[in-house]
């Protein structure tokens, strides 16, 4: 293409794109309509990059051609350690890729907005940042070095790449060692690091609890409550009142019983049960009625709302209420009089509900049992614990038996369950993890899994056919691109999923994990399925639940640890006293998407917090087995290495490296790490023995390397 030719098409893109009647193309439908060869393509696609970076066009959302100003993305910056980065951006399935050399100075978590680019980085498109809007880490923990006049705060959180020099006056007399909270007082740029003044020492980084506490700091958990919210608590009665209990139907003769574990203080379901003449189930399930002592827009309620969830790391909880609440007048505590919300259900031999109540209403629970002492009475058999408990054994045999119709009928309508162990760590007085293991499911934990999520499907039912505002807990379809690259994967092994034209039902999902369950590819396809599904969230409009496969559903049963429980346990009580008139109905309309909003910020916030303290303690521990071979199994491939999941629930990574005999590639179709002279494969879900290489408590990673026969 000489110069001339190349102004022509310059001036010719620019005149398309800037016509009202231009619709959007991209590069293909471009060289189509400009007639452009097959061998000239390339100078088309120069000559789009230069108008990109003259901000002549743009490249919207859908990659398409626009003119400027139009389709600028904003989303949040993700840093990587080794420059480059991410964007992520509300409502859009993937992040955009920012290269090093097109952050824009951008620091991580900062508000920023991009324009994307014609490249593509793996299955990420490209982008780069335009400007930051705002800075989004205002403070950040690390460890502190001291350098005789100065000092530098290395950041705990990796993807942060860089030191943060602090001046000597501004270290608050913090030592090399010291684990501290920097406050952010200059970002940097090219030449100059990011600066920062100390604001807080948690204490020397080997110092018993520091740890945790650094990652309470890092994400901005809050601790304390304010003296406002403590007073408020301190004014809650630590008796039900007689007149709270005026007007509501009186329980507590019913036989009724908490199941939790043996450390649980805030007990807020309860559960009762018995079977009529005609063979029906009634099934109460009762939650404590929080919002009685916490109004709406007290500092209490302010309070919970910003803490959204409560937090439970390794060696602490960070509850959402104060103790005298959560284990106090708002838990369900034996032999005591309570107040409550209660779902009253009839449920038939196939696990329908014909007919419920939700109702304001007095309970007194007459036993706390614990799931261990209810899988010793049911799975056990065990006469000791069915004679302690011998007037409630008849109860629980009943909830099991409805519990497995309640579990079929799911079952039959395409509910998943990716049965998935979770980790339990024990520890000392000090932190240190001294055991780690699965926390397993039983008989009492699934049945009571079953209970609230029937009593939950029934309340988010009845309030959506009321049509008023409402909370519910949604979780949407798994993206398309997603689903295909499953259901091409799994024809390797002979299974297939039926699609109806790119969208799959949850039933196909189910059948294909009960067709795996038990074969050696189970792992492998059961972690790739669940990579496929989205995630979980609230939001004000019911559009069904694709893992439980249901339509309707919210979080009724957990007032004490989350906020959108006890957001519509007040819609609830207003609308059971017939107080949800015009100006009611027209306030939470307005509140509600900003209340869901929150809450699932605040639980992805405390998602990660407990994430990684469980991270850390698993290198903690693994640091005392250095050079100890286990046997595990592939539970991740990349590109760098191959992650092996062990018994305890403790994963390391083999770099690829390290991998013996042979030089190893990451075949992405397949997820295969594959030899190239050898044709040696290693597969997801293939047992491997592997001996503990190093651990990395800063990054809270394990290194492993594979143990051969030989090697013994």
């Amino acid at each position: 293409m000489d110069a001339k030719q190349w102004e022509r098409r310059k001036n010719l893109i620019c005149e398309l794109v800037a016509d009202d009647s231009y619709a959007p193309m991209k590069e293909k439908e471009l060289a189509a309509f400009m007639q452009v060869s097959k061998e000239e393509r390339d100078g088309l696609r120069e000559l789009l990059r230069t108008l990109l970076a003259e901000g002549k066009i743009r490249l919207n959302a859908q990659g398409r051609y626009v003119k400027p100003g139009e389709d600028r993305l904003v989303g949040t910056f993700v840093a990587n350690a080794k420059g480059f980065g991410f964007v992520e951006i509300e409502g859009r399935e993937e992040d955009l890729y920012i290269p090093e050399d097109r952050t824009g100075g951008a620091f991580h978590q900062d508000r920023v907005q991009v324009a994307l680019l014609p490249g593509r980085r793996a299955k990420r498109q490209e982008a780069e940042v335009v400007c930051v809007l705002e800075h989004g880490m205002k403070r950040l923990v690390g460890t502190y070095d001291h350098a005789g006049g100065f000092g530098f705060v290395i950041p705990d959180d990796h993807r942060v790449g860089t030191d943060i020099f602090v001046p000597k006056e501004r270290s608050k007399g913090a030592v090399t060692g010291h684990k501290v909270v920097v406050e952010l007082t200059a970002y940097g740029d090219g030449g100059h690091k990011p600066e920062g003044r100390v604001v807080e020492i948690l204490g020397h980084e080997n110092d018993p609890g520091v740890d945790i506490l650094s990652i309470v700091r890092a994400y901005g958990l809050p601790e304390e409550f304010g003296e406002k919210v403590l007073n408020q608590a301190e004014r809650v009665p630590e008796e039900i009142l007689e007149a709270d209990m005026a007007g509501r139907m009186d329980l507590r003769n019913l036989q009724m019983v908490t199941i939790d574990g043996e450390d649980a203080k805030d007990l807020d379901d309860a559960v009762s049960l018995y079977l009529d003449g005609e063979g029906l189930y009634h099934l109460g399930v009762h939650i404590a009625d929080v919002s009685n002592y916490v109004q709406e827009n007290s500092a209490l309620d302010r309070e919970a709302l910003a803490r959204g969830t409560s937090v439970y790391l390794a060696d602490r909880v960070i509850p959402m209420l104060p103790h005298r609440l959560s284990n106090g007048i708002c838990s369900l505590n034996q032999g005591v009089d309570r107040l409550a919300l209660s779902c009253l259900m009839t449920i038939d031999g196939r696990g329908e509900v014909t007919d419920y109540q939700i109702a304001e209403t007095v309970v007194r629970v007459d036993r706390r049992m614990t799931y261990t002492a209810v899988r010793k009475i049911l799975e056990e058999h065990d006469e000791t614990e069915r004679q302690e408990y011998e007037a409630l054994v008849p109860m629980f045999e009943k909830m099991e038996e409805l519990a497995t119709i309640l579990r079929e009928r799911r079952h039959r309508r395409g509910s998943i369950d990716f049965d998935f162990a979770e980790s339990r760590i024990l520890m000392d007085e000090d932190g240190r993890p001294l055991e780690i293991r699965p926390y397993e499911r039983s008989v009492a934990t699934k049945l009571i899994e079953d209970f609230m999520l029937i009593a939950n499907e029934t309340v988010a039912q009845h309030f959506f056919w009321l049509e008023l505002p409402f909370v519910y807990r949604t979780h949407e379809k798994p993206d398309p691109d997603r689903i295909m690259r499953l259901s091409a994967f799994i024809r390797n092994f002979g299974y297939h999923i039926r699609l109806t034209g790119e969208e799959v039902h949850p039933k196909e999902l189910q059948k294909l994990l009960d067709r795996i369950a038990g074969t050696d590819e189970e792992t492998l396809i059961s972690r790739l399925a669940l990579r496929s599904m989205k995630q979980a969230k609230y939001t004000v409009d019911c559009t069904g639940h694709f893992g439980l496969a249901c339509r309707y559903y919210c979080h009724f049963t957990s007032p004490i640890r989350r906020y959108p429980d006890l957001q519509i346990h007040r819609i609830i009580k207003e609308q059971l006293r017939g107080r949800l008139r015009e100006e009611r109905i027209e306030h939470y309309a307005q509140k509600l998407p900003e209340v869901a909003a929150q809450a699932s910020r605040t639980e992805r916030r405390a998602q990660e917090a407990e994430r990684e303290t469980v991270k850390l303690k698993k290198a903690q521990y693994m640091e005392e087995h250095i050079g100890e071979v286990y046997e595990g199994v592939i539970s991740g491939i990349t590109q760098w290495g191959v992650y092996v999941e062990l018994p305890n629930t403790v994963e390391g990574l083999i770099h690829v490296a390290v991998l013996p005999g042979d030089y190893y590639y990451y075949d992405e179709e397949a997820y295969e790490m594959v030899g190239r002279d050898t044709g040696r494969r290693f597969r997801l879900g293939e047992r491997v023995a592997v001996q503990v290489r190093d651990v990395d408590r800063a990054l809270r990673t394990v290194d492993f390397t594979l143990f051969e026969e030989e090697e013994m």
